[in-house]
């Protein structure tokens, strides 16, 4: 998506494009240029607000966009258009990354430590260099060579010998090298400020395409490897699969992959409806019945009708069949996605007869 011939294309009918730029997409050097613009003060980041799960606004994101001029091949053609690039740092992912990489750190210098202690069962090393290798696959196990300090101090204990056997009494010397390791704070700190920082590329006009709208634009953009998750997990649950004929797995992906039709549909017309009468929905949320949303799941939504209960009473003369009433969720549930509750009341009369 994000090749240049594509963006050509794209460009040269008129239509437009968001995506994120890969780094080779990127010209030498320009990515520490951007970034460094924003360290130095140069350039202003703008903030990114999205609604939270409370309800409360939250900076999801912060950056800036600067124009570059383009131009490509499309057929016989020259195309020549203007792109924006837009420098945005994700806070969620710069946290997430942070303490991923504190983590490995922290496992690097634990390990490179326990090489010191010596005593039974703890490996020796015979020279300095085997010393040091051992530290630098360490280092390089979990990706930390910049950010770890080490250094191994040789010396030399005399230890004296007593006499054995004819063997005259004499002075030993044991040869150790034990590693000083600590993390590089300057090294520490300019790697954390780069996390969270991707370019993205659209050919949009900023009065058309903000740059708050294009990150929330590209956020909340449909993802087909989120449908195929529920394959794989709740609430579809194609793995793991228990049938061993071929004839048996083939049948159960065909009605699988219908109900995930299903399932995709109704999140997209649910939300859809309430996006065109500008609402959102409360009472989804276990434990928290004023939260609402306008992006409510396809599970959720289901979720709501998980108290329904049928009541079969049979006597001597006739058979009384009792439903659970909808709730006012429930109605309104059934009227976004275009249902009367008729098709509901009615299975109370019919619940004998097989479906």
């Amino acid at each position: 998506m994000a090749s240049r011939e594509t963006r050509a294309q794209l460009a040269a009918p008129g239509d437009f494009y968001l995506c994120p730029l890969p780094q080779v997409q990127l010209a030498e050097g320009e990515l520490d240029a951007a970034l460094e613009a924003v360290w130095s003060g140069e350039q202003l980041l703008r903030s990114v607000v999205r609604e939270g799960p409370q309800g409360n606004p939250e900076v999801i994101a912060e950056g800036y966009a600067y124009p570059v001029a383009m131009s490509h091949q499309v057929g016989e053609q020259g195309q020549t258009w203007t792109e924006r690039r837009l420098v945005v740092r994700s806070v969620r992912q710069a946290h997430a990354a942070e303490a991923a990489l504190r983590a490995r750190v922290a496992k690097a210098l634990a390990q490179i430590e326990a090489l010191n202690p010596r005593g039974r069962g703890k490996k020796r090393f015979e020279t300095v260099a085997a010393f040091r290798q051992a530290v630098v696959a360490i280092v390089q196990r979990y990706g930390v060579e910049a950010l770890v300090w080490f250094r191994l101090l040789q010396h030399t204990t005399p230890r004296p010998v007593r006499a054995y056997r004819g063997q005259p009494a004499r002075m030993a010397h044991a040869r150790q090298a034990p590693v000083e390791v600590c993390g590089d704070e300057a090294a520490w700190e300019a790697a954390v400020r780069r996390l969270g920082w991707r370019v993205y590329v659209t050919n949009q006009p900023v009065e058309s395409l903000s740059l708050e709208q294009a990150v929330l634009a590209y956020r909340s953009a449909y993802q087909v490897e989120r449908s195929l998750g529920r394959l794989k997990g709740r609430p579809l649950s194609l793995t793991p699969m228990y049938v061993q004929r071929d004839d048996h797995a083939t049948g159960l992906i065909r009605l699988l992959s219908i109900a995930l039709r299903v399932l995709t549909l109704l999140e997209f017309v649910g939300r859809r409806q309430l996006a065109v009468k500008g609402t959102k929905l409360a009472g989804l949320y276990a434990g928290n019945p004023k939260r609402d949303t306008d992006r409510p799941t396809a599970e959720r939504l289901l979720e709501a009708f998980e108290d329904i209960t049928l009541t079969i009473v049979k006597g001597p003369q006739q058979t009384e069949r009792y439903m659970t009433a909808l709730s006012p969720l429930q109605q309104r549930i059934l009227e976004l996605l275009g249902f009367s509750s008729v098709l509901y009341t009615r299975l109370c009369t019919v619940s004998s007869e097989p479906p």
